[in-house]
């Protein structure tokens, strides 16, 4: 069997880049990794604002390997799915809605193609936007994984003042403007590598994959983005849902992130009725499954037992 790390840098042979029209007509770029011989089942996994899915090709060997068929596209706005702003660098969206329109969308074609046990995997937004998803009834897979999800944004003001701030700062003049200039959030000293993961090795397969593909770089989010990223967690975090929501998840949680909020995560999680926490602590940033090898080993670990026990045939 190859190793999973030689596809860090490389699209596998049998995976497929296409594009998907979402029902407006709007591209979004796909990848595709039909499982060999006989399938164990389909994963469609969902990265986090500005991600592309090359940045979790060793993830998506490890459990090809196993027997499973990777599906996941770039999210509207990103990536290779097209910009929602003129400038090409910005991270812009009008409303989060459009984000849950076209995951309905390819979810209702996907999962008809789809053989096996469904799984849903989303990181960080997109752990949000599965959730919300599930939530709202649009999808429902046999078992979803959300790693470090994007259920409220890290704010030293707190999620209700934060979001007036957002409202108050990106509501004056052209919202599609870039929150701040540079980095994963405004206000830090730390370097973007920091906030991410310790692994300087991964971190650098990510501008391995920037710099093959400059057309693929997404810098900050508009402040457009902000205010509806912080209604959005707000709605989902307050919908009575979730209390209902009966697929089972596996949720994923660094509680040393400075991106997203895991006490957010954790006041989710209580309210699910079928969920399993895995916690980790200063040793993991906010990419779990591109972290220094203890840390993302006994995330996947997690993972494969999950789904052994809970996305069976």
């Amino acid at each position: 069997m190859v190793s999973p790390q030689l596809y860090r840098r490389a699209i596998p042979a049998n995976a497929r880049i296409t594009h998907w029209t979402a029902p407006d007509g709007w591209p979004l770029r796909r990848f595709d990794w039909p499982a060999e011989a006989h399938p164990r089942g389909s994963i469609l996994f969902q990265g986090g604002r500005g991600d592309i899915f090359e940045k979790y090709l060793e993830a998506f060997a490890h459990w090809h390997s196993q027997g499973w068929s990777i599906t996941a596209f770039d999210w509207r706005g990103q990536g290779g799915s097209g910009r929602l702003s003129p400038d090409p660098h910005v991270g812009h969206v009008e409303t989060f809605d459009i984000f849950i329109s076209d995951f309905a969308a390819f979810w209702g074609e996907w999962s008809g193609e789809a053989v096996g046990p469904k799984v849903v995997m989303g990181h960080s937004m997109g752990g949000h936007l599965v959730l919300r998803a599930m939530t709202e009834g649009v999808a429902t897979p046999d078992a979803a994984v959300l790693i470090a999800p994007m259920l409220g944004l890290h704010s030293p003001f707190g999620p209700g003042l934060g979001e007036r701030l957002a409202k108050l700062l990106g509501g004056v003049g052209n919202s599609a403007r870039p929150a701040w200039r540079v980095n994963e959030r405004p206000a830090t000293t730390a370097t973007r590598q920091s906030l991410l993961t310790h692994d300087a090795a991964r971190y650098s397969d990510e501008i391995y994959w920037q710099s093959s593909k400059p057309e693929l770089l997404l810098g900050p989010p508009s402040w457009r983005w902000v205010i509806r990223a912080f209604e959005s967690t707000r709605r989902l975090r307050d919908d009575p849902r979730l209390k209902t929501m009966k697929v089972p998840v596996l949720m994923i949680v660094a509680e040393a992130d400075k991106l997203v909020s895991p006490r957010a995560a954790l006041q989710v999680a209580a309210k699910l009725p079928d969920v399993r926490v895995v916690r980790f602590g200063p040793e993991s940033a906010h990419e779990v499954l591109r972290e220094a090898d203890g840390v993302r080993n006994r995330a996947i670990g997690e993972i494969d037992i999950f789904l052994a026990s809970r996305a069976q045939r």
